[in-house]
């Protein structure tokens, strides 16, 4: 480095860094920031030439750490509890009332049903069980809805497995509420529960190239529009939801998980998407 007297460097240099030197070569100032980085000597060295040479810089510096004095608590934060650092690890707090509105959805369509029973009208909960969980997985991996998108991105953990992480609680949320609304309605849980998990591996699957939420956005519309709104004007629930159409869920499932291990990287890969 440029203005080093051995393993440190020179006064001369830190003090031309700190005034903010403009004949300082771009380079030198560089390796000397990236020195700095490992060197406790040479910091020490620097905090000493803001005090001599910059004092303005100090005195800003101490103004701020008084009001920062000024108005903080005066007791620690609350310690969390192993519980709630599990449950942080597995789901963002962002994506809490999410998980809530999906619930909130299926008891609704339960509470309709239950005051519709013995009507000749579809099952709202059988309609609504394939897109209950689009909700929350809207917002397992979307950077509008996640204020934290920026520090989990550089996590290890960042990118299909977080996605899946997220994802599960997502199920393990819906899913139980479903299968108790189905059985109370007298609707088969195949019906209900095959649907739900097709539609969520297969917006993460869209979503490996639109973004999770546009992904759960199309799908969600798609099938209301297709399926919700047609079965609800002609009172006839869509061929769909009837028993034929396991297979072809089950189907949806494979196709989609194959798709998404395929296309695992572009949760961490795609530029300017969503997906973070």
């Amino acid at each position: 480095m440029t203005g080093t007297t051995g393993a440190h460097a020179g006064r001369h240099l830190i003090t031309a860094y700190v005034s903010g030197d403009t004949t300082l070569p771009a380079d030198a100032e560089w390796a000397l920031e990236a020195h700095l980085e490992n060197c406790a000597p040479c910091r020490r060295r620097v905090a000493e030439a803001v005090a001599t040479h910059t004092p303005a810089v100090n005195t800003l510096l101490d103004d701020v750490w008084a009001a920062l004095d000024a108005t903080a608590l005066g007791r620690p934060a609350p310690a969390r509890t192993p519980l709630l650092r599990e449950v942080r690890r597995w789901a963002p707090p962002s994506q809490l009332p999410w998980l809530l509105m999906s619930v909130l959805v299926a008891l609704s369509a339960l509470g309709i049903d239950m005051l519709a029973r013995g009507k000749d009208v579809p099952s709202l909960v059988l309609l609504l069980s394939p897109v209950v969980p689009l909700l929350g997985v809207a917002a397992a991996w979307t950077r509008r809805l996640d204020p934290m998108s920026e520090l989990t991105v550089t996590t290890p953990r960042a990118g299909l497995r977080m996605v899946l992480r997220r994802t599960a609680v997502v199920l393990g949320v819906v899913i139980p509420v479903l299968a108790v609304a189905g059985g109370v309605v007298g609707v088969s849980p195949a019906l209900c529960l095959l649907p739900c998990l097709a539609f969520t591996v297969g917006t993460l699957a869209l979503g490996t190239v639109t973004g999770v939420r546009h992904a759960a956005v199309l799908l969600g519309t798609a099938w209301v529009l297709g399926v919700i709104v047609p079965s609800l004007f002609t009172a006839r629930v869509s061929v769909l939801l009837a028993p034929q159409s396991l297979p072809a869920w089950g189907l949806a499932v494979t196709v989609s998980a194959v798709a998404i291990t395929v296309r695992a990287r572009a949760f961490t890969t795609l530029p300017g998407r969503e997906l973070p």
